[in-house]
């Protein structure tokens, strides 16, 4: 008796020590994953381009709005953002670098004439946002058509093949459980395919029929049994059908299945053949925010978990089920339509306009409760015509939905106006992602970061070797100069993998040098790498085609382009110069010598002897060397800059013509300058800041480097007399106005040109707490 009653109080104790265990495993898989969520903060970039179809010759203008990942707030953490525009093989064919100043920049680029017809890729991403792979960078389609290229009209519309993909709800067929399959058909034009369809099993019995509902998606539910074979027969709207294997059946598992219960509440039905008493619990959260954790007993190998809805953020949430051994075992989204928007109006003061008329558009934005909001916009206004569509992908979809899921979304809008419950639900079963592994989160691994936020400005990175035993070279100092009037220079210090990480400040250089003191490290090599990322998301663009139709409109749009670049071109090509501070790193020198106030010598010996009085020239072993008079001793050998360009070697300056130099600043004392410790800075500038002849070091390596992007200037002319109403100059423009600082609550003007037509505006921006929104408004013009 006593050893039965033994047996029964440890198997109580077994028991209650494996629920203890498991009860103290919920909060402790929460404090990981708020730990790893407080330690990747991710970034979000939003780019407003003025229009979707363009020619080769024309400028592609956008405006890049940064938020953060979380609340999709305006962020200000990065200070630059990288424009590419990629090919169908992932080449780039133009790049640019942006400043961003709190959270939002914007520029141009220019479409070259070599770029060939076709779809493209325009992606925008910082370099904080590299660590978290090309999947979480911005990524639009657009169209570019080389008028002098175009390509024969298509045919009739072939039938190519279909992508058809089954996604079982939680993440596997399981065996004797009855799953949730979503089902995604994409044609060859990379849209979804309508279809209906039919399960079938070895013996061609039918099991369940499904049909698309919106953009190729459907889902079906089925219960697999183990040992079995599953296909689908799905016919496709032009009458072609194939026959798709589902996904392989697993034996043991678990499966959970997410329903609204109409009541504000989210049912979480989960079952297990294999465990039936297992204890389970499940974690959901929106946007690495911990929303709900909860632990459950299956019984008879089924359990319910209930969620508020009030409880998730708006937007997307993921929901994840742990298995007793702490171990993800199914997951799923839940997408939450976000309250959180701005109602922007956006209206013409009239329907119909003349020829070289002023347009005046007011813009009002509100809050949900009708508040006015001060935001930061973005305006466009071009003719709609066979080549150009109306409307854009907004900001709100994109923000709130696109970003966090993988893969193209069709019409994301969709999902938040008119768009069902079932259609949005479907979209979360094929195309969910998750941005992290729990593997990481939940052995406490942090994240690899390859690449630092640039917080203060553009970071530009190289790698040194050592020539003499091909090695990255560790612990070197090197120097990044740009030659001009405007004295910039960078230090670095190598670390083990022979990286040199240049902090830079409004860098907007068309050459940089680096180099090294060859005086005492003349054995290194240095290349300088792209800061663009070389990774690339998976999806591959339709085929471009075009039908004999918009051979004419292809013409005349390029007439329209044309024009302004003949009778305008000045114009188009205005830059605004950057507003920068001139002073040099060392700010404000001790001294500052004018030459033109003084005797002008024939060497450069002979001014340093003359008047500058902090200098004491001294030859050794036929060198010159040079001795600066500090407060309290002489410092020898200070840091040479000719036009910002270090020279270590005191016998080239004395080569220089002084008759090309302009000033000389002087700083008598010790300067750190990041790893760099300076023996006080003699800085020369030249009158054309070309350097006075100086030959650069054979050791040093120059390098044309595209540093931020100078914003361009947009034209339109303005027509407010009877003269230039009346002027012969043609104005073809089809994009009427471009504006990347709207201000909001306000009015902007801009004047029609001499194209008639139908034109649509769009009006995108975020508020400050992150109130995304749009809006279009239309006219017309007629002669």
């Amino acid at each position: 008796m006593r050893n039965i009653f033994g047996a029964v109080m440890a198997t109580i104790a077994l028991v209650l020590a494996a629920g203890c265990c498991f009860a103290q495993s919920v909060p402790d898989v929460t404090a990981k994953f708020d730990a790893y969520s407080h330690n990747t903060l991710p970034e979000k970039l939003f780019v407003h381009t003025d229009r979707q179809t363009y020619l080769t010759g024309e400028l592609l203008w956008f405006k890049i709005y940064a938020v953060d990942g979380i609340y999709n707030k305006p962020l200000a953490l990065s200070k630059v953002a990288y424009v590419d525009v990629l090919d169908d093989k992932n080449i780039a064919v133009m790049q640019a670098k942006v400043n961003l100043v709190n959270g939002s920049g914007n520029g141009s680029v220019f479409i070259p004439v070599t770029v060939s017809n076709g779809h493209y890729k325009l992606r925008a991403y910082t370099s904080w946002m590299k660590n978290f792979g090309p999947a979480y960078y911005f990524e639009k389609a657009i169209t570019i058509v080389n008028p002098q290229k175009i390509p024969e009209a298509s045919g009739a519309k072939t039938s190519a093949g279909y992508d058809v993909q089954f996604f079982a709800e939680g993440g596997s067929l399981v065996a004797g459980l009855q799953n949730k399959v979503a089902v995604k058909v994409v044609g060859a034009d990379g849209l979804g395919s309508d279809f209906v369809g039919a399960v079938i099993n070895q013996k061609n019995d039918t099991l369940a029929a499904f049909v698309s509902l919106k953009f190729g998606m459907g889902s079906f539910l089925l219960t697999p049994m183990a040992g079995n074979i599953y296909r689908a027969f799905i016919r496709f709207a032009d009458g072609k059908s194939l026959i798709k294997d589902l996904p392989a059946v697993a034996p043991q598992g678990y499966a959970m299945r997410l329903t609204d219960n109409g009541t504000g509440q989210l049912d979480i039905a989960i079952s297990s053949q294999s465990n039936p008493n297992d204890n389970v619990f499940v974690f959901a959260h929106t946007r690495q925010l911990t929303k709900l954790a909860k632990a459950v007993t299956l019984t008879n190998g089924t359990a319910h978990v209930l969620i508020d809805k009030t409880v998730l953020d708006d937007g997307i949430s993921q929901i994840t089920m742990f298995n007793g051994a702490r171990q993800p075992v199914a997951e799923r989204l839940y997408f939450k339509r976000p309250a959180q928007k701005m109602f922007i109006t956006a209206r013409a003061d009239e329907p119909q306009y003349g020829n070289r008329k002023k347009v005046t558009i007011s813009v009002d934005t509100k809050n949900k409760t009708g508040v006015t909001l001060n935001a930061d916009l973005s305006m466009s206004v071009c003719r709609v015509d066979g080549l150009q569509e109306a409307g854009q992908e907004d900001i709100l979809s994109y923000l709130w939905l696109k970003s966090d899921l993988q893969g193209n979304i069709e019409q994301p809008g969709y999902y938040f106006t008119d768009g069902s419950a079932e259609a949005a639900d479907n979209l979360m079963l094929t195309q969910g992602w998750r941005r992290f592994e729990w593997s990481n989160v939940l052995n406490s691994k942090p994240a690899a970061f390859n690449f630092l936020p640039e917080t203060y400005g553009h970071i530009v990175t190289a790698k040194i070797t050592n020539t003499l035993t091909n090695t990255p070279a560790n612990g070197i100092v090197a120097y990044l100069g740009v030659p001009g009037k405007r004295v910039q220079l960078f230090t670095s210090k190598s670390d083990s993998a022979g990286r040199l990480l240049f902090n830079t400040k409004d860098l907007y250089a068309g050459e940089i040098v680096v180099q090294t003191n060859t005086l005492i490290d003349s054995t290194y090599r240095i290349d300088v790498q792209s800061p663009f990322s070389e990774q690339y998301s998976a999806g591959v663009s339709p085929q471009f085609s075009v039908n004999q139709g918009l051979k004419d409109a292809f013409e005349y749009r390029n007439i329209e382009m044309q024009v302004p670049n003949l009778f305008a071109g000045d114009r188009i090509k205005q830059f605004d110069e950057p507003q920068t501070d001139s002073s040099g790193f060392y700010k404000k020198p001790n001294n500052t010598y004018l030459l033109d106030n003084y005797v002008r010598f024939t060497t450069m010996e002979e001014v340093l002897r003359e008047y500058v009085k902090e200098v004491v020239l001294v030859k050794r072993r036929g060198k010159f060397h040079i001795r600066i008079q500090g407060e309290k001793s002489f410092l020898e050998d200070p840091l040479i800059l000719i036009d910002g360009l270090p020279v270590f070697d005191a016998d080239k300056l004395m080569g220089i013509d002084p008759l090309l130099i302009r000033k000389l600043e002087v700083v008598p004392q010790r300067y750190f300058y990041g790893p760099a410790n300076m023996e006080s800075i003699l800085s020369f500038t030249s009158y054309k800041g070309n350097l006075a002849g100086l030959e650069i070091d054979p050791h040093a390596i120059a390098v044309d480097y595209e540093g931020l992007q100078m914003q361009r200037e947009f034209y339109s002319p303005v027509y407010d007399t009877e003269a230039k109403i009346k002027s012969h100059l043609p104005d073809f423009r089809n994009l009427l106005f471009w504006q990347p600082a709207v201000l909001s609550n306000g009015q902007v003007s801009f004047y029609t040109s001499d194209e008639a037509g139908e034109y649509v505006g769009l009006v995108q921006g975020i508020g400050a707490n992150g109130e995304a929104g749009s809006a279009g408004f239309r006219f017309v013009v007629k002669p």
